[in-house]
């Protein structure tokens, strides 16, 4: 059984990773190819002589990577991305079937993707939303990808702390149960928001259209591919009711 769900899990990663691999390269690769552009120029400006700038610098075609090799990159990215974490998808739903979250199998899959997405994606999102190209301080790096990790592991404890509180108080009022959830949720969320240092590095003068456009791209991306993992893994677990016996039939 386990088996068998992990190679469902699988498949419907790749499967979503592709198909966000297609949005992010129809609505996120103009984004993309605007900032590198204002990156070059900006690079340009600073070292007037191109025989002085490094070869690796520029993200254009004579970049080490070229930007075809980079989209390549990106549909290969997604596509292992969707691999691995299907697979890691397949083995929570396994975890959690018939122990907590809705009884069907589909809606538990949605549902569970759904939950993800928040946890994983949006949590994080909302503190430190992603940069394109030209913006982001190199030697910032370490510290930018810790604190990162750290609200992706916040929103996790949250939507796991919300799901037990739900299942403990499931024989309470509904009136109770839900805002309690609810408030076990957003209270480590909020705490977060709060004690969690700024990121500040946007360049002045860098355009707000482009930096938003970017973002919105990077979470829609991410809303595809979870989108599709629930929903793959879900038609793949439709219920099939047996038909009934001859005699009942009869």
């Amino acid at each position: 059984m386990i088996t068998r769900l992990l190679v469902r899990g699988m498949l419907a990663g790749l499967l979503a990773g592709l198909l966000a691999a297609v949005f992010a390269y129809a609505v996120g690769e103009p984004h993309i190819e605007r900032a590198v552009a204002l990156e070059e120029a900006a690079g340009t400006a600073a070292h007037p002589h191109p025989a002085a700038e490094p070869a690796d610098h520029s993200h254009g075609e004579d970049a080490l990577v070229s930007r075809g090799g980079q989209r390549f990159g990106l549909f290969l990215a997604l596509a292992l991305y969707g691999v691995a974490i299907g697979g890691l998808f397949a083995l929570v739903y396994a975890a959690v079937r018939g122990r907590a979250g809705p009884r069907s199998e589909p809606a538990l899959a949605v549902v569970l993707a759904a939950a993800a997405f928040a946890a994983v994606v949006l949590v994080p999102f909302l503190k430190y939303p992603a940069n394109p190209p030209a913006v982001g301080d190199p030697d910032t790096i370490d510290q930018r990808t810790v604190l990162y990790l750290v609200a992706v592991a916040v929103g996790i404890l949250a939507a796991a702390a919300g799901a037990a509180t739900h299942r403990l108080a499931a024989d309470s009022d509904p009136r109770v149960r839900w805002p309690a959830a609810g408030a076990v949720t957003l209270l480590p969320v909020a705490a977060a928001w709060i004690l969690l240092p700024e990121i500040a590095e946007v360049p002045a003068g860098f355009p707000a259209d482009l930096l938003w456009d970017f973002r919105i791209a990077s979470l829609g991306t991410q809303a595809v591919f979870w989108l599709g993992v629930g929903t793959l893994f879900a038609l793949a677990s439709r219920e099939r009711t047996p038909a009934p016996p001859a005699s009942a039939a009869a």
